[in-house]
């Protein structure tokens, strides 16, 4: 899904982003440009990174990156 209309940044490139190390809305915003024109997409963007920088999804993410 598109989270930031403005420059065109999905909910997939925020959690890759994630996976490779970004931490912060500031980060993220010198990354890939969320937040950084009218804003809107900034609240939705800080629960995404925060949901993937989370031990829950982390593990999710690990025990499906393993093969059967």
């Amino acid at each position: 899904m598109y989270v930031c209309l403005c420059v065109g940044v999905t909910d997939r490139e925020i959690r890759e982003a994630a996976d490779n190390g970004i931490s912060s809305m500031r980060q993220l915003g010198k990354e890939l440009g969320v937040g950084r024109q009218c804003g809107r997409c900034a609240c939705t963007a800080r629960e995404i990174l925060k949901e993937a920088r989370s031990p829950d999804y982390l593990a999710l993410a690990n025990m499906l990156a393993q093969p059967a």
